[in-house]
This record gives structure tokens, C-alpha cells and sequence, in this order.
């Protein structure tokens, strides 16, 4: 079952005192990029999560948030009492008969007037933190899930229309041959020499053996079962995929230069643009 790189997981948590909120975004890329965002009380603990979001997720553009809402009384900064009063006293000493209220409100606005109390991890918040984590990577995870699905059925249908139009191709080819054959009598006759028919012969068969699409028909049917069998697969697998589209382009870049035929090379171009439709889906397989 292929997984898309593209998904979007959240999950909350409410602690007694604030509400934790975490929300994890992936975009296709060609390997993993993260980028995390949390308060720095938790960096310490960033070099673990990076871990974790590399093991579950493998590989895409990853945003990874950590967003804390503070719900209760708790604050981590205070008012720094001591330089608050020394502030007053040198106004005072400044200003003797200033109303008090007035400085208050000047002092608190100094430097180093508010001090700011480092918090430390709580292991119990942590802990809880931790589960809410990985309920929104679960919930990413799910989401590619679905999206893979939805990528799988967009592939088969695709394929399905490449086979469907290689095998009308094919039905083509005798009225090609035969419109060849005739294209070479005609152009001998207006010619008007005389030509050695076994010589004629043998080298029309040469001539049709070089514009035979049959290897190319065999070869194109074989990718297109290893890209459904490989879609089918439990691992990762898009740049496989990608490997396969490129053989399956080759195949069909081939047929197109030995159709000589204007409705085979319709046909041509029309598994072209489903080709394209599939690698451009491709890009967003983990």
C-alpha cells in the first residue's frame, strides 16, 4: 500500500494550567527537510522529537509545531521588587512631592524592572506532552494513508488507460504495415525501373522488421505490471516508482518514432499524457 508525502495531523491536550497544541504539516520533497517550532523550555528535548518525526514520517517537507496557550494564573514573569523600589527612591530624591502612583507606573517600565523566571520541564506535563505528540503524528500518518489510497486509484486508472491504448495501437498495425507496403509499390512504380522482386522482398521485410513495435509492446506491458505490483508493496517506494515511469516513458518515446502512422502516433501521444498525469502524482509517493 503506497502512502502520500502530503498530510496534516493535530491534537490538544489541556493541562491544568495551559492547553498544548500539536500540528504537524508534510509537502512532498525529495528527502526529509523538518523544520520544528516550540517554546525554548523544550529544546532540550527537540534533538529526540526530530528522531521520532524521522522514524515515523520517512520522508517529505515537515512543519512541526508545539503551540502552548496559557489558560491559568501561572506567569513566568514577576515584577523585580527590589529594582522597582530603588527606581521610586531615585525619583523621589528627584521629584520629592511626585504622586506615587506615577512613579509606580514609570518604575515598572525601567530596565530589568520585570525578571523573567526560567521554567523548568515538568516530567509529568512532559509525559502527557509526549502521548498528545504522538496522537497527531498517528493522525498524520492516517491522513497519507487515505491520501495514498486515493493515489493508488488515480495510478490504476491511468495505467488501465496506457494499456488500453498500446493494445489499440496494436490493432493498427496491420492496416500500418499494409499502408507502408503500399507507400514503397507506389514509390517504386513512379520510379518506373525495373526492380528485382526477391531483392524488394527482402528488403521490405528488413525495413518492417526495424518499425516492429512488438519488443516495445512486451516491454511496456512488463512496467506496467511492475508498477502495479510495486504499489501493491508494504516499504516505501516512490522513487521506485519514478524509476519505473522513466522505463515505461522510454517504451513509449520508442513506439511513437516507429509508428509512421498518424493514427498509431494519436494513440502515442495520448499515453503520453496519462504517463505524465502518473509521474506528476508520483512526486507526492513517500
Amino acid at each position: 500500500m503506497i502512502q502520500s508525502m502530503t498530510g496534516f495531523g493535530k491534537a490538544t491536550l489541556q493541562l491544568p494550567t495551559k492547553k498544548i497544541t500539536v500540528e504537524v504539516k508534510s509537502l512532498n520533497s525529495k528527502g526529509l527537510d523538518l523544520n520544528t517550532r516550540m517554546p525554548s523550555v523544550y529544546r532540550e528535548m527537540e534533538l529526540g522529537l526530530r528522531n521520532e518525526i524521522a522514524l515515523k514520517l520517512e520522508r517529505g517537507k515537515i512543519d512541526f509545531s508545539i503551540y502552548i496557550e496559557i489558560t491559568g494564573e501561572q506567569t513566568s514573569s514577576k515584577i523585580n521588587a527590589p529594582i522597582v523600589k530603588a527606581y521610586i527612591k531615585q525619583m523621589q530624591e528627584v521629584i520629592p512631592n511626585a504622586d506615587e502612583t506615577e512613579l509606580m507606573k514609570m518604575a515598572v517600565r525601567m530596565p530589568d524592572a520585570l525578571k523573567t523566571e526560567r521554567d523548568e520541564i515538568d516530567e509529568n506535563d512532559w509525559a502527557a506532552i509526549q502521548k498528545v505528540i504522538k496522537e497527531a503524528l498517528d493522525n498524520i500518518w492516517n491522513f497519507r494513508q487515505d491520501e495514498g489510497k486515493s493515489l493508488e486509484n488515480e495510478f490504476q486508472l491511468r495505467i488501465g488507460n496506457i494499456r488500453q491504448y498500446m493494445n489499440d495501437a496494436l490493432a493498427l498495425d496491420p492496416e500500418r504495415v499494409q499502408a507502408i507496403k503500399d507507400r514503397l509499390q507506389t514509390a517504386i512504380s513512379e520510379l518506373k525501373v525495373n526492380v528485382d522482386e526477391n531483392r524488394f522482398e527482402q528488403e521490405l521485410i528488413y525495413y518492417l522488421e526495424k518499425l516492429d513495435i512488438t519488443e516495445e509492446k512486451v516491454r511496456l506491458t512488463n512496467h506496467l505490471d511492475y508498477f502495479l505490483e510495486t504499489i501493491k508493496g508494504t516499504e516505501a517506494n516512490g522513487r521506485k516508482l519514478g524509476f519505473i515511469t522513466q522505463e515505461m516513458g522510454r517504451e513509449i518515446n520508442t513506439m511513437g518514432s516507429k509508428s509512421n502512422h498518424a493514427q498509431m502516433q494519436k494513440l502515442v501521444v495520448m499515453m503520453k499524457d496519462e504517463l505524465e498525469k502518473i509521474k506528476e502524482q508520483v512526486l507526492n509517493v513517500l
